[in-house]
């Protein structure tokens, strides 16, 4: 956690560098985020779901006071999320562990979003505890145009593993047509015997990318979400085929600028003493530079975890760690038990 205090400091002198070295030239900068907001549950009882268990619904007494405590922190953090260069929060942002469309609703209405206008792209999933992923948007900076969702259809010893749907959204951000893939991958419940679960999650993306590149090979890809896999295993570098590096990307390849990060220590949250980094952002070729500076359309600038201080464990045995929001059936006051992860693309002005 430390270290990454340090890369972050470096990362302002370099972009600072870097736009003073265009001097003259100005540039548009969206940020583009993903975020894990740790059983987003309402206090109402669904009896088409087991949202029995999720740990609002476990607490003996201010149900609604810690539902509404919690909405609140998340917009705060989703609010100042990529702020510093983009003067504003995400232009879009992938969610996962949400429970349905009205908790979203009240997400996009606290005091933090409201005056940003965001739209929600949501589909309930068939996941046994009834947790999504979802899409918000600026409405101002991006136009959504298709969005549909996609299933990997696990199976275990003939049995269906119900996991959350793998939402793709297309649309256009500004005037450049970007698509989005929202990702929340089976966890490692079972530990090896899940790996093949998430090797099948990973090839229902290449499904989808397949498809979006039938229509047009050279489309400008993200796939983001909360993996329950680190950048390095199997379901990436066998199936997805991720590179780590933007010189060794060849046309058709797909960069993930958080293995190098996760390398060096860097995670999104922990668990038994266990660092991870589930969290991560993925490219298509073209949206990366590549070292030639070209940025007459949107491309990587920097990819980065959101983990202010404020959101960490600050004392203690889990020292660093995410500041969850449940732990051992009560509310902690935290905020998540992922930190977000955010790209800034950036496009020259005409």
């Amino acid at each position: 956690m430390r270290r990454h205090s340090y890369f972050f400091i470096l990362f302002l002198l370099t972009s600072t560098l870097f736009f003073s070295q265009k001097k003259g030239k100005k540039y548009n900068i969206r940020t583009i985020a993903f975020y894990n907001l740790e059983n987003l549950f309402d206090t109402i009882n669904d009896v088409n779901k087991n949202d029995e268990a999720s740990p609002i619904m476990e607490l003996k007494s201010n149900k609604s006071k810690v539902y509404w405590d919690k909405i609140d922190k998340l917009g705060s953090v989703i609010s100042q999320i990529g702020a510093d260069k983009a003067n504003t929060s995400p232009a879009i942002i992938g969610v996962a562990e949400v429970e349905n469309l009205s908790v979203l609703e009240d997400l996009i209405k606290s005091k933090h979003l409201i005056k940003k206008r965001y739209g929600i792209i949501h589909y309930d999933s068939p996941d046994k505890r009834g947790i999504d992923v979802a899409l918000l948007y600026q409405k101002r900076y991006f136009k959504p145009i298709h969005h549909e969702v996609f299933n990997p259809k696990i199976y275990s010893n003939n049995f269906p593993v119900y996991t959350r749907d793998q939402l793709l959204v297309s649309g256009y951000l500004d005037d450049e047509l970007i698509h989005v893939i929202v990702n929340h991958w089976p966890s490692k419940r079972g530990g090896s015997r899940s790996i093949p679960f998430r090797e099948k999650a990973a090839y229902q993306n290449t499904k989808i990318i397949a498809q979006i590149r039938e229509k047009d090979p050279k489309a400008k890809i993200l796939t983001m979400g909360d993996f329950n896999d680190d950048p390095i295993e199997s379901s990436f570098k066998k199936v997805l085929k991720t590179k780590e590096r933007k010189k060794n990307l060849n046309d058709g390849d797909i960069y993930n600028p958080y293995e190098e990060m996760f390398k060096r220590g860097l995670n999104t949250g922990a668990y038994r003493d266990n660092i991870s980094l589930f969290d991560q952002i993925l490219l298509s070729s073209t949206l990366v530079d590549k070292g030639k500076k070209d940025f007459s359309s949107y491309k990587l600038f920097r990819a980065m975890i959101f983990n202010k201080r404020f959101m960490m464990q600050t004392k203690g045995q889990f020292k660093g760690y995410p500041l969850r929001s449940f732990s051992y059936g009560g509310y902690t006051g935290g905020y998540s038990d992922h930190f977000p992860v955010y790209i800034y693309l950036i496009k020259e002005k005409q």
